[in-house]
């Protein structure tokens, strides 16, 4: 494979440019993404990936002695090149483990984080984080499922949906109202196990790219307070925080579907004849390859440097991962849908590269935060940022 683009840039330390190498060295078994059952084939992934040490990316050593440092640019770099190189399967695989941990080795205590994390970093046990629920989406503070206390624990009751690795994860972050105040002030993090008295899995839903995930019920399931991760009532920092983390990551991937798809185009190109001329000598077709070029450059400078900044400053950087997290997704869309346009009918039918590219990147756009609240975080941050002291002071900010 030719050397990755980006190496270069001035956002990556050597180590990062040592990591990708071996990312392209990575070796993962083969699978059926057309499976019915996709938690098989996802704890198969998962233990590839922990037995070459990849997953030690997203459940950083350390966690369990309270000294987690997750490097967000080795993130984006793995994102990047599994999208690229073997799909949004074996992605999400990858990131899942990060996010479904990512609330203990924050906020979690000494005993969740020695329990959990090695395994998980292993690939032997399945994480998952339980936020979503059929009436709220992005509307996070107005989760509804709640946790009531029962003498010194809690019992949680409620849905949730589109749920990742639901109905085969060895344990769910659950995220419930406790009530301590109102909207976002209200909510704490629990960890589940799979099998709790109550805990059930519905059936898969079927998406338009492979992808595991099912609703959650939640019926009066009993933990202790030994399960709290976080304080109660910081349940909504909690899963904040854990966007914060992977949201930029999100971009990564588009950026390495979208030069998967850039890379196809370019081999249709210029194999190609059309009107007695190769296709890559029609200025259209040039114009076009450099539009999607072009685009991806942009978003990847964009979603590094969010990376960069999270790494070295160490703070939120909320804005920052918002805008790599907007662009690299809707740059993917982009990309790919005029890599569809490309390859003309043969980019419509079912099982070409660039189809499946197609319908992997459409939800990159939604989860996590669509791109629509994705742009109210920017504005909104902009907006506070920019009003002097004594005005926010007066505005009661």
């Amino acid at each position: 494979m030719k050397p990755w683009p980006l190496w270069d840039t001035p956002f990556f330390e050597d180590r990062h440019r040592a990591f990708a190498r071996t990312l392209l060295d990575l070796e993962l078994p083969e699978i059926d993404e057309d499976s019915r059952d996709l938690g098989a084939v996802s704890r198969v992934l998962a233990r590839a990936m922990g037995a070459q040490g990849l997953l030690g990316v997203v459940v950083p050593p350390g966690a369990e002695t309270g000294d987690a440092r997750i490097d967000l640019r080795g993130v984006c770099l793995a994102r990047e090149v599994l999208a690229y190189r073997f799909g949004d399967l074996a992605d999400s695989v990858f990131v899942m483990q990060g996010i479904g941990t990512a609330a203990l080795w924050q906020t979690g205590s000494a005993a969740l984080c020695q329990r959990y994390l090695p395994p998980a970093r292993r690939g032997e046990a399945i994480a998952a984080l339980a936020l979503t629920e059929p009436e709220t989406g992005s509307d996070v503070a107005n989760i509804t499922t709640s946790a009531e206390r029962d003498g010194e624990g809690w019992r949680i009751t409620g849905e949730k949906t589109f749920i990742s690795n639901a109905g085969f994860a060895d344990h769910y972050v659950v995220i419930a109202r406790t009530g301590e105040a109102p909207g976002a002030r209200g909510l704490t993090a629990f960890l589940v196990d799979a099998d709790a008295a109550g805990l059930s899995a519905g059936p898969p839903i079927d998406f338009m790219a492979p992808h595991p995930a099912a609703p959650l019920r939640l019926d009066a399931v009993r933990v202790g307070p030994d399960r709290l991760v976080g304080a109660p009532g910081q349940g909504f920092k909690v899963a904040m925080a854990t966007f914060d983390v992977f949201r930029a990551s999100v971009g990564a991937a588009g950026i390495g579907a979208g030069r998967r798809a850039l890379d196809e185009s370019l081999d249709r190109v210029t194999g190609r004849r059309l009107f007695g001329k190769a296709m890559a000598e029609m200025n259209g077709v040039q114009t076009k390859l450099a539009e999607m070029a072009t685009t991806l450059e942009q978003a990847a400078l964009c979603v590094y440097r969010a990376a960069w900044a999270k790494d070295t400053t160490g703070g939120r950087c909320t804005r920052d991962v918002s805008m790599a997290k907007l662009t690299g997704s809707e740059a993917a869309a982009s990309v790919v849908d005029s890599a569809v346009q490309l390859f003309g009918g043969a980019g419509v039918a079912r099982g070409s590269v660039v189809e499946k590219l197609y319908r992997e990147v459409r939800p990159m756009r939604i989860y996590e935060g669509a791109s629509e609240v994705q742009k109210l975080v920017i504005a909104r941050d902009l907006i506070k940022s920019h009003q002097p002291k004594g005005h926010q002071r007066e505005s009661g900010q």
